[in-house]
């Protein structure tokens, strides 16, 4: 079959190119490159390096798709309380720019990679039955675009499934970024021989998620019967863990001697958030092989062979008053 994939370059969706071409699907995507490596994008796949909210451009590259699979996203649950602009345009704009042309070109299906901050400050574990409370622009925007996704499809028939990624950790996630990815900054930071920063009092609550326990599951949700037309929560829910934990955890791997610095809280941070693996393993057979010592290990490795790099402050603050942490506000990474 034919798959196109959103933000190949990135983390997530880089690796779910890798096995589609595995499996000996024609795999074709995009990316603008704002959270993605080049060299992420598989060589036996057909690239374009443009922006989702082309809408033109994306009708003439989505022609003879059978399924497309929507990675793309600004991720920046952190900053889009004082970035919401660029954040809104690239998660609720390209989202509704990719899902009409897909459905302008008669796609069979469009799987919608969500967010685990579609849940709030709901009760965990989180379950797809849940009416979600996002808490931030960023998770308001990944709502919308799923009712964006839900109506239009309902609409013109074409069928479409939501999968709720959470804490997504491994090899090729930017590590340099000082907006996101806790685990990879603090590996960078610990391999530079620098104190990992901690938002808080570090005892919020998180369960993550090592690419590979995704991967799988993801391509049964482009094809499965059972997918359509559903909510997946996708990745682990066995090691919930908090912030203080994970520092420790990363600094015992690399005999690191670790004191943290502490920061101010970031406002809108959900203190506990955990997703619910049932209904994956009730339809899926959904199974983890990795702990988060083997994924953080393989991270390591990774970072390790890559090279530390210094942080890149790619995306400008809109909003910068007292609320906006010291961390960007004077680039302390």
């Amino acid at each position: 079959m034919k798959i196109f994939i959103s933000g190949i370059a990135g983390f997530l969706g880089s690796h779910i190119a890798d096995k589609m071409i595995s499996l000996g699907h024609k795999v074709s995507g995009c990316d603008n490159l704002i959270g993605g490596y080049l060299d992420n994008v598989p060589d036996k796949a057909n690239f374009y390096q443009i922006d989702c909210n082309d809408y033109s451009t994306m009708v003439k590259i989505t022609k003879g798709i059978d399924i497309v699979i929507h990675c793309a996203a600004t991720a920046y649950e952190g900053l889009s309380v004082f970035s919401p602009n660029i954040v809104t345009q690239n998660i609720v704009g390209s989202s509704v720019s990719l899902i009409t042309a897909a459905i302008s070109n008669k796609v069979k299906r469009i799987v919608y990679c969500s967010s685990m901050a579609r849940y709030g400050t709901n009760k965990v574990p989180f379950t797809e039955n849940m009416i979600p409370k996002p808490q931030d622009p960023y998770g308001i925007g990944k709502v919308a675009g799923e009712d964006f996704l839900k109506n239009l499809c309902g609409i013109h028939n074409v069928e479409w499934v939501i999968a709720v990624p959470h804490n997504i950790v491994g090899p090729r996630q930017k590590y340099d970024d000082p907006y996101r990815n806790v685990a990879s900054i603090m590996i960078n930071l610990m391999l530079q021989k620098r104190q990992p920063i901690i938002y808080g009092n570090g005892k919020q609550k998180r369960c993550f998620s090592f690419i590979q326990d995704d991967i799988d599951i993801l391509t049964k949700l482009a094809f499965s019967k059972k997918a359509k037309n559903q909510i997946i929560n996708i990745g682990p829910d066995e090691e919930f863990i908090t912030i203080n934990e994970l520092a420790n955890t990363i600094a015992n791997l690399l005999a690191f001697n670790v004191n943290p610095i502490y920061k101010k809280e970031r406002p809108q941070e959900v203190f506990l958030a955990n997703c619910s693996a049932q209904k994956a393993r009730k339809l899926f057979n959904y199974k983890t092989n990795y702990t988060l010592k083997k994924g953080l290990t393989e991270m390591i490795e990774y970072i390790e062979n890559k090279g530390v790099r210094k942080f890149k402050y790619h995306l400008d603050l809109e909003i910068v008053n007292n609320l906006t942490p010291v961390t960007w506000k004077n680039k302390i990474f």
